[in-house]
């Protein structure tokens, strides 16, 4: 049995910052939902989750199974003393349903770090109370749902190593390792092979000296970056307002390997339970840690929706169903305040499909629900909004259209994520299969009024290395009809693959308001002032001396930092947030 390294960064080292403060003071009113205390962790009101179970208040992880993979806190000689485990004599797991797996030779310690994200995801306390905020509602992201917790060496040795999938719907980590090595591919091995859904933190950006982090990295794994709490005295307005995802904080692309992530960004800082005490709750800090149970919470309400829908079943099939999952979630992300594909240019990055901070942008709980009941449209003529779980096969078409009509084009934004498996061995060390890849590419053409058989290319995404293809483009006034082209590419592809199996999603939505203090409150501490200046002339001189590096500062979206968005930042100077009173 191989051994790894014991350099293994824990993403989510919980920084507990004192003490706990209070949040909105109104609620949700709906059914499903506490009408009388505010709800918490605030973090999930943020990203839609608790809107969406204002829709469907029977959306609560009921009938779903997650993997949580936890690493021991000691080692000693190499060996996981067996500390992993989350407090389940805290008042919120009273009524979950969470089971481990280890291997009994050690007495079962407990995890602050295990403690906090079960919480997130599964934890329910319709009497939280903090003495700072007063009483509440804790509700996490999946509350009904069920879980199994592995101890990390456990898991690589039980079931990784030997290719045993966990009974699980989906496989959560808020763990990693700053290189490839076997186990890592061994999950991408699993989630080709078995259509299991992979969930895992980045890493904590620059600060932290994490370089993006593996499992995360992975090709068939969805990497989940931290969208930083905004930068206040009062501890109170940093668990209900959020910023954006820094570098600093929130590890960033392009892989070693030239891939790009994260591939979808969430909210860390979260109220959770705290292991020293049975009816305690802390703020955990910005950390990836704890972005990624809140991501990997909302594919669980939508794998319950898949599941009670027979409609909906191939959406979470074993073939290609985890490819859909995250072409859907991606395709549902909120754009933040300085989204743009790769390198800072002036002309879109053709070959690299996310930002390098942000992914496809920020968690959207609503709409990833309303992508996946919008359901399955083969080629053809589709709605504008929905996803499909297809096949490209070289015998029979080169390329498969999806034609949508839009009439009232203005205002408009065509999205569209088209998303497939890398191929590994199955057996250890789970070497890559470059010989069954394949590479896709993703076209947005327009099609002429005055002529139907003439179309125009107005955008496409053609990476040589991610499997993953995003395109988010402005609707043009003089088209009304669409297609969205899914075909192999001429990109690095195997001679010798003819198929490949692979999710899309796509919509049809109003363009963003994105009038956010954040693009030009550059430190998030909710107003325009000097120490915005500095930061922005410091990313200025960084870009023009480091052309790769990630850094905001382009604020009219152009390309480039220069002068003219100078100028805006100093049109803006003392603009403050709402919330900086508070």
């Amino acid at each position: 049995m191989p051994k790894t390294g014991q350099n293994i960064s824990r993403l989510g080292l919980i920084a507990w910052a004192g003490v706990l403060l209070a949040f909105i003071a109104g609620t949700t009113g709906a059914a499903g939902l506490p009408t009388d205390k505010p709800l918490q962790p605030q973090g999930l009101n943020h990203t839609g989750i608790y809107a969406l179970r204002q829709i469907e208040p029977n959306l609560t992880g009921d009938g779903v199974k997650f993997a949580v993979i936890s690493r021991s806190i000691s080692y000693v000689d190499g060996e996981p003393q067996n500390d992993y485990r989350p407090n389940i004599n805290h008042t919120c797991f009273k009524s979950a349903e969470l089971s481990f797996q280890d291997e009994h030779r050690l007495p079962a310690g407990i995890s602050p770090h295990s403690t906090a994200i079960c919480s997130i995801l599964l934890g329910e306390d319709p009497s939280g109370f903090n003495e700072k905020i007063g009483e509440f509602h804790y509700q996490g992201a999946a509350p009904a749902a069920t879980a199994e917790v592995y101890e990390f060496w456990h898991f690589l040795t039980n079931n990784i190593f030997p290719q045993l999938p966990p009974d699980a719907d989906i496989i959560t980590a808020s763990i990693g390792l700053p290189f490839e090595d076997w186990w890592t591919r061994g999950i991408e091995a699993m989630a080709e092979h078995y259509g299991i859904i992979v969930v895992a933190g980045i890493g904590n950006g620059s600060n932290a000296y994490d370089p993006p982090l593996y499992p995360a990295s992975g090709a068939n794994a969805i990497g989940v970056g931290v969208v930083a709490s905004v930068n206040s005295d009062n501890l109170a307005t940093n668990l209900s307002n959020f910023a954006l995802a820094y570098p600093e904080q929130s590890s960033t692309g392009p892989t070693g390997s030239s891939r790009c992530k994260p591939d979808i960004v969430a909210i860390g800082n979260c109220l959770a339970a705290d292991a020293n005490g049975a009816k305690q709750y802390e703020p955990t800090g910005s950390w990836s840690s704890f972005s990624t149970p809140i991501v990997a919470g909302t594919i669980g309400l939508l794998v319950q929706k898949a599941k009670e829908e027979p409609s909906l079943h191939t959406a979470i099939s074993p073939d290609g169903g985890n490819c859909v999952m995250k072409a859907i979630l991606l395709n549902s992300a909120n754009k933040l305040p300085y989204w743009h594909k790769g390198q800072l240019t002036k002309d879109d990055d053709h070959t690299v499909p996310l930002d390098y901070a942000q992914g496809a942008g920020m968690l959207n709980a609503v709409g990833a629900y309303k992508h996946l009941i919008a359901g399955q449209n083969k080629p053809g003529d589709v709605t504008t909004i929905g996803w499909d779980n297809n096949i490209l096969n070289k015998t029979e078409t080169l390329e498969n259209v999806y034609r949508i009509a839009i009439p009232e084009p203005n205002g408009k934004v065509i999205t569209a994520t088209v998303v497939w498996n890398k191929h590994y061995n199955k057996s250890y060390p789970f070497e890559p299969r470059p010989d069954k890849d394949v590479n896709i590419r993703l076209e947005l053409r327009a099609v002429d009024p005055n002529n139907a058989a003439i179309r125009y290319l107005l955008d496409y995404s053609d990476s040589a290395v991610d499997n993953v293809e995003h395109i988010y483009y402005p609707a043009d006034a003089n088209y009304k009809d669409y297609e969205i082209a899914v075909a192999f590419s001429n990109n690095s592809q195997s001679e010798t693959a003819v198929s490949e199996r692979y999710g899309l999603a796509w919509s049809v939505g109003d363009r963003q308001n994105n009038d956010s203090i954040f693009w030009y409150d550059l430190n998030a501490d909710g107003i325009v002032n000097e120490q915005d200046f500095a930061i922005f002339i410091n990313n200025w001189q960084n870009s023009r001396q480091f052309p790769e590096s990630y850094v905001l500062g382009d604020i009219d979206a152009d390309g480039a930092i220069d002068i003219n968005d100078v100028e805006i930042l100093l049109s803006h100077k003392n603009t403050e947030a709402d919330w900086r009173s508070k």
